[in-house]
């Protein structure tokens, strides 16, 4: 039985601080450790979920990068061409095409992968480094860079809207512990040690089928307790079709619990604003919930994150 959005979601600042204590694996991996729970990834896991792959269906999870502006794309990419077509005249016959791409990817409406120095709570970041560390010449630790040989492993995709028999959960609704379980329970398929697990909301479904509204302000998210479940199956990387926080907050004095929970107390890198329809098309006609993950960040010194286009493999 999962629990009703009715129910009282509320948490505290201490509550919030207890929370971020036990959940905390600050040392786990030695005090010098950039990579977190990545490390739960080895290549044994890797040479594991290779094995899944049956058909060879590949299944980009990425949203197409949006140059439009709109209510939950706030800060579009900017895409513009440079030459095209005969525009190069000093290359005699050869013509090249060229263009440019630049954007603030940490936003609503870009796919990206979210380093360990991307956030800070209380003046730190994981595994306790001093927030200091990241200047305006970029991160000194905690960067990208950490996860440069890109992610392979064994995905998993829960999905809670089809467990709660809806297209979609709405705006401000939470995901909790026993959601996660049910739909495991649901799915036949059980979230192991060194997965990649990713959580649909149905977010980009909602925006396709109603179009857009403010979504850094109002969206399906996971609860905070939920990071339990997060933990006691000891995942390597969590993913969502949002950004895995419920907005608005409602953890008091924290904007991005979850971010905090995730990737300062925890090390679990997050993927944000997923395209998981594609996926869940793909997993209910051959009814399996598991498959090869790739995702290859780009290698940005010092970066607090990186676009991504990763790619599901059943």
């Amino acid at each position: 039985m999962t629990r009703s959005s009715g129910e009282n979601v509320e948490m505290s600042a201490e509550e919030f601080d207890a929370l971020f204590s036990a959940l905390r694996t600050w040392g786990r991996w030695g005090d010098r450790d950039q990579r977190g729970a990545m490390n739960l990834l080895g290549p044994d896991r890797v040479a594991s979920a290779v094995r899944l792959v049956r058909d060879g269906t590949s299944i980009s999870l990425s949203l197409p990068l949006d140059t439009k502006p709109a209510a939950h794309n706030p800060e579009p990419a900017v895409h513009r061409m440079m030459t095209e077509g005969d525009g190069d005249a000093d290359t005699g016959p050869l013509h090249l095409a060229k263009d440019y791409i630049g954007v603030n990817y940490h936003s609503d409406g870009h796919t990206h992968i979210d380093a360990l120095c991307h956030i800070a709570f209380e003046g730190l970041m994981y595994n306790g480094v001093p927030e200091e560390a990241v200047t305006s010449s970029g991160a000194t630790a905690d960067s990208i860079e950490a996860v440069e040989d890109g992610i392979v492993g064994r995905g998993v995709l829960l999905d809670v809207p089809r467990l709660r028999g809806v297209p979609w959960l709405e705006p401000g609704e939470h995901v909790f512990r026993e959601d996660l379980e049910a739909a495991e329970c649901a799915q036949d398929v059980e979230v192991e040690a060194g997965d990649i697990l990713l959580v649909r909301t149905g977010h980009t479904r909602r925006l396709r089928d109603l179009g857009s509204w403010d979504t850094p302000n109002a969206k399906a998210g996971l609860h905070p307790t939920a990071m339990h479940f997060v933990a006691d199956r000891n995942v390597a990387v969590l993913g969502s079709d949002g950004n895995s926080d419920t907005a608005p907050s409602r953890t008091e004095g924290v904007a991005f619990p979850i971010h905090v929970l995730a990737i300062t107390a925890m090390g679990v890198h997050l993927l944000d604003y997923l395209q998981l329809e594609d996926l869940l098309a793909a997993c209910e006609r051959l009814a399996r919930w598991e498959f090869l993950f790739v995702g290859t960040p780009l290698r940005i010194a010092g970066g607090t994150g990186s676009p991504l286009n990763p790619i599901a493999i059943l």
